[in-house]
């Protein structure tokens, strides 16, 4: 058996450069989309909740009902839109999207807190997105309780009392992403993405496009090996992906300044490692199918879709059903993004992450096997 000669990796790689540079298209996806997902990801994308809409009916109009609606718009999390007169004006802000929630101050409110009495007043909550009312219910609720607090401490004053202080004081720190800023895991979550986008759906179409062609059997006839092809068809795609994280690296930190906490050259190292889990898996996809738009279509629900859904970068997958937890852990994705927010918001290195490293390492090695194997079955080499 020969052994592989850089020689032929060298004109498979320039063969492949030359097709890169007369496709138009193959270029726009590999730099201009990646560019556009991480602009429309930055931006567009939060998981953060605040400036709820707000509207509040207050039937009462005291200085009580007026201090409520007051402290609740000096908080960061609500907005208030609009004061009504009636339930019925709050109804439509509800039923037309101008609102999320809804505070209706009752008749006898005020008159209820002075005598010391239970004052109870309404809220209501849109529950169209779950996750957003009930992170808007827990806001709520414990804007209610600091209003509670603070009256119960004018009441002991006002007693002659001393202030009570709770038993328990929960003193809350945040580690590594101290200002709870969702763009500080949606930033680098996007690179696992990117490097799908590129190395796989891209690869996906190389082999086929070979068979759809007509040159296959051409390169059946030359004296090169199916390793050499592979890696030789690999070189300029590694190449556009790894310029990709670098891109998405600095516009990271330039246009959302979200910076890495640990090591510059383990995260190349990373992500040189799943580039090539990514160009494998296309390549393979690329063999089995020998049809481009084939190809694509597999490609996007075996790669893309799964690194964006499955992956814990935009669903957490322990709110998964059991069978769904169970193929994340196949998706390289879910590795690679653990490393990521490894790297990006805990500063760890290789010796706390090379779990994750090896898993990745032993899916690109099984994944190389049998790309020369189903190359081999097609007569080359």
């Amino acid at each position: 058996m020969k052994g592989i000669q850089v020689r032929n990796i060298r004109a498979i790689a320039r063969k492949e450069v030359y097709h890169l540079l007369r496709d138009f298209r193959s270029l726009y996806l590999a730099f201009a989309l990646p560019l556009l997902l991480i602009l429309l990801f930055g931006y567009a994308l939060s998981l953060d909740v605040d400036n709820i809409k707000t509207v509040v009916v207050d039937r009462e109009k005291t200085d009580l009902s007026r201090d409520f609606i007051r402290r609740l718009e000096a908080s960061p999390y609500f907005r208030i839109q609009a004061q009504f007169a009636d339930t019925g004006a709050v109804t439509e802000a509800l039923d037309h999207g101008q609102a999320t929630l809804a505070i209706v101050i009752p008749t006898g409110w005020t008159a209820d807190l002075r005598a010391d009495r239970e004052a109870p007043l309404q809220v209501l909550l849109d529950g169209s997105d779950p996750n957003f009312a009930g992170i808007s219910r827990s806001y709520i609720s414990a804007f209610i309780e600091r209003y509670n607090y603070s009256l119960l401490a004018d009441f002991l004053n006002r007693q002659g009392m001393e202030k009570i202080h709770p038993p328990v004081d929960g003193r809350i720190r945040v580690w590594f992403n101290e200002d709870l800023e969702s763009r500080n895991f949606i930033i680098p979550g996007i690179i696992a993405v990117i490097i799908m986008i590129v190395g796989a759906m891209l690869t996906s179409l190389v082999i086929a496009r070979e068979y759809e062609n007509g040159t296959m059997e051409t390169l059946r006839s030359l004296p090169i090996g199916a390793a050499e092809i592979l890696i030789g068809k690999a070189i300029p795609y590694f190449l556009i992906a790894l310029t990709d994280v670098l891109i998405a690296v600095l516009m990271g930190q330039v246009l959302f300044g979200v910076v890495m906490k640990a090591s510059f050259w383990f995260l190349l190292f990373a992500s040189s490692l799943y580039i090539l889990v990514a160009l494998a898996l296309g390549l393979l996809i690329s063999s089995v199918t020998k049809s481009q738009m084939i190809a694509n279509q597999v490609a996007v629900l075996l790669t893309y879709l799964p690194s964006l859904l499955l992956s814990n970068f935009v669903f957490p997958i322990i709110n998964m059903p059991a069978v769904l937890q169970a193929i994340t852990k196949i998706i390289p994705a879910t590795y690679y993004i653990e490393i990521l927010s490894g790297i990006y918001l805990k500063d760890l290195g290789i010796g706390y992450l090379w779990p994750q490293m090896a898993v990745l390492a032993g899916m690109f090695a099984v994944l190389a096997v049998l790309n020369v194997i189903v190359m081999k079955r097609e007569g080359i080499g």
